[in-house]
C-alpha cells in the first residue's frame, strides 16, 4: 500500500473544490494581519500549496514545506502556472529543523491530526526554535467531534469523470484509520491505487498543554473560520511565541 498522498496529492485540490479555498485564505490572511505577524512566513503541511499560493499573493514571503515528495511536486507545479513566487522544501513537522527563523508559521487542514499526542510536544519544540521571539504559531486540527461522531466507522465517495475516490475511516482507540482508494483514469481504463491515512485525535485540553509546555501563549481557540468551536469540525489554535 502506498504512503499518504502519494497518489492523492494529484486529486487532492480538485476533490476538496467545495472547501473554498479563496474565504478559508482570507480568514487566515486578515487574521494575521491583525496580529502583527509579519511577512515570512511558513506553511507546514502545505500540501500541494493552497494556501502558501495564497499568501505569496498578498505579498507575504512565503515559505511551503511538507514530508510528501509528490505533493511539494504538485505545489511546484501549481505555483509555476499560476506565476506564483514561493519556496517549497521538504520537511517533516515532527523534526522541523530550518536554517533562519520566521515571523510566523501556518500550519491548517489536519497537518497535526498526522502526529501522535506522545509527539505533539516534541514537535511544538522545533515549531517553537523555528519562530522569532513573539512570532505566531496558527494550526487546527480536525476536532474530535468531527473525528469521532461524523468521520469515523463510516465511508466517503466522491465520483468524478477522471477519478473516483473511496474513503473508509474506522476508529481506534485514539485515532481513525481511512483506508482511501482512487481510481485513475488513464485512456479507456481505470487505474486503481490505495492508501491508507492514519489521524490522531487531539482534545484542546492535550494540545494546549503541550503548547504551553513548549513555550507558546494561546491567544484564541476557535472553530473553522472563526465559528464558535463547540460542534465546529475544526479546532484553531492561535499561538504566540513567549
Amino acid at each position: 500500500m502506498a504512503q499518504p498522498y502519494d497518489f492523492l496529492a494529484e486529486w487532492f485540490e480538485i476533490l476538496n473544490d467545495d472547501c473554498d479555498y479563496s474565504l478559508w485564505s482570507q480568514y487566515f490572511i486578515s487574521g494575521l494581519a491583525a496580529l502583527g505577524a509579519g511577512k515570512r512566513g511558513l506553511e507546514l503541511g502545505c500540501g500541494s500549496g493552497a494556501f502558501t499560493r495564497a499568501l505569496s499573493r498578498e505579498g507575504y514571503e512565503m515559505t511551503g514545506a511538507d514530508l510528501s515528495a509528490p505533493m511539494l511536486s504538485k505545489a511546484r507545479d501549481l505555483a509555476q502556472a499560476e506565476g506564483v513566487r514561493a519556496e517549497f522544501v521538504l520537511a517533516d513537522a515532527a523534526r522541523l529543523a530550518v536554517p533562519s527563523r520566521f515571523d510566523f508559521i501556518l500550519s491548517p487542514n489536519d497537518c497535526f491530526n498526522y502526529i501522535p499526542g506522545k509527539g505533539l510536544l516534541p514537535a511544538f519544540r522545533k515549531i517553537y526554535a523555528a519562530l522569532r521571539s513573539g512570532g505566531i504559531f496558527w494550526f487546527d486540527v480536525s476536532s474530535e467531534y468531527k473525528l469521532r461522531e461524523k468521520v469515523a466507522n463510516n465511508m466517503f465517495a466522491d465520483d468524478r469523470d477522471d477519478v473516483t475516490y473511496l474513503a473508509f475511516n474506522t476508529l481506534k482507540e485514539d485515532r481513525v484509520e481511512t483506508d482511501i482508494t482512487l481510481f485513475v483514469r488513464e485512456g479507456e481504463l481505470f487505474r486503481r491505487h490505495d492508501e491508507r491515512h492514519t489521524r490522531y485525535i487531539h482534545g484542546e485540553e492535550a494540545l494546549r498543554s503541550a503548547l504551553e509546555a513548549a513555550g507558546f501563549d494561546v491567544l484564541s481557540a476557535e472553530g473553522h473560520l472563526g465559528a464558535p468551536k463547540e460542534g465546529s469540525d475544526r479546532l484553531n489554535l492561535i499561538c504566540r511565541r513567549r
